[in-house]
């Protein structure tokens, strides 16, 4: 028995290993690049924490943010319908998804910017408190990690859209494995940037 449980968790250690060595080298650079931004995002909360917060102030997280986060909520939404749509060859449909979700990631990050000028209206400015200058850093990197995806998401925005008043070029687009390598590698990063701003989100809620 003990040799059949060993020879079990050996087999699901081979079949873990095969997996990662038949990953697309792109794609562990994109997995190993989440697993840094997360790292680098966890111990700039953790700075922010110790700080205290707001807690012992008079201050409101600003209503821009509660905004930005329903937004990006919406553009996560839009994009985890690319992939179903690209597999059912619905370029059109796919391109106002795409179009979509590149909207509502700039309407997003429109809305951290006017949130900016609700905390400085409010008297937080970056070179004040410790706990201001963290508020404002953690937003600022999560746009600048987000423009990463906007600038890949706009280039398969008018990719598509050129491609799909093609019927030839539509076909070798979806037939293409490295469109659909690159549709999901999107996703999984919007994905990711999306419940990240939604964690730290929930920590600035907290220690306001």
């Amino acid at each position: 028995m003990d040799s059949d449980k060993k020879n079990r968790v050996d087999s699901k250690q081979l079949s873990a290993f095969g997996k990662i060595e038949r990953m697309h080298p792109i794609r562990m650079l994109l997995y190993l690049s989440m697993i840094g931004i997360g790292i680098l995002f966890f111990i700039l909360v953790v700075a922010f924490a110790r700080t205290g917060g707001f807690q012992n102030e008079s201050f409101e997280l600003p209503k821009f943010f509660s905004v930005s986060t329903l937004l990006l909520l919406f553009s996560s939404y839009a994009i985890s319908k690319v992939p179903g749509i690209y597999r059912r060859d619905k370029l059109k449909k796919m391109t106002r998804y795409l179009g979509a979700t590149l909207g509502l990631g700039v309407l997003f990050v429109g809305a951290q910017l006017i949130g900016w000028n609700e905390m400085t209206k409010a008297g937080v400015y970056f070179t004040g408190k410790a706990s201001g200058t963290y508020l404002y850093l953690i937003s600022a990197l999560h746009i600048l990690h987000l423009l990463g995806g906007l600038i890949f998401l706009s280039f398969l925005f008018f990719k598509t859209a050129h491609v799909a008043a093609d019927g030839v070029r539509s076909l070798i687009f979806i037939r293409d494995p490295y469109r659909h390598l690159q549709l999901s590698m999107l996703r999984s990063y919007w994905n990711f940037m999306d419940f990240l701003w939604l964690g730290l989100y929930l920590v600035f809620l907290f220690m306001a």
